[in-house]
């Protein structure tokens, strides 16, 4: 944990030498709001104690800990003047939209990771499959219909903010579109995150090495 921490705060001192570069010394501040390090030594205490925790419990670190909040604010401190200080308040502000892409995110991870490995024996956290069956005395398949369930409502909540007027200009919210749009190739067919495989590296390949732009 220390590790990651003081690798994070390398980047933020990057980052602010940038900003200042530009003008925008204070978007470092909404940086450091959404540092999702307390979110992991949440979810390391619940390892430490073997903690199948509540449904309600785990959303409330395993949302944030998925770093959609503090991706989307990292990405939004290079936007220029599209962005302003407004924006950054609502982004750190736990709006809909992107609440709503953390859920796709992690429970696509949960469903696909849950059906290739036990994150118990692994030694990782206990995941939302876990938590649900535990909570609510589901089979498996149960809580994978749930999640997929929640899933599709969730695109449903990102389509519905997309529709104007939208709280931010439009191009600020395809920022989040597109990040639920990746983590869907990423874990639509398996695990390609934790497994990447010949269809990812493919995708990576033409997007980055064999771009036709």
């Amino acid at each position: 944990m220390k590790l990651f921490y003081v690798a994070l705060l390398d980047v933020y001192n990057e980052i602010e030498e940038e900003m200042e570069k530009q003008g925008y010394q204070y978007r470092l501040h909404y940086a450091i709001e959404v540092n999702q390090v307390r979110d992991y030594f949440g979810e390391a205490k619940w390892f430490h104690k073997r903690q199948i925790s509540t449904m309600e419990e785990y959303m409330r670190i395993a949302l944030p800990s998925s770093g959609h909040s503090l991706l989307m604010t990292l990405s939004f401190m290079g936007m220029g003047e599209i962005v302003t200080k407004e924006a950054f308040d609502w982004v750190i502000s736990d709006p809909k939209i992107i609440t709503t892409s953390s859920v796709i995110a992690r429970f696509m991870d949960d469903r696909t990771s849950h059906k290739h490995l036990s994150k118990l024996k692994r030694g990782h956290v206990a995941s939302g499959i876990e938590c649900y069956m535990k909570q609510y005395g589901a089979y498996e398949e149960q809580v994978y219909n749930e999640f997929h369930y929640q899933i599709m409502n969730a695109w449903m909540d990102i389509n519905q903010e997309c529709l104007k007027p939208t709280a931010v200009p439009m191009p600020l919210l395809s920022r989040v579109l597109n990040l639920s749009q990746v983590m869907d190739v990423i874990y639509k067919e398996g695990d390609s995150y934790t497994h990447i495989g010949k269809v990812m590296t493919n995708n990576i390949g033409s997007l980055l090495i064999d771009s036709i732009i």
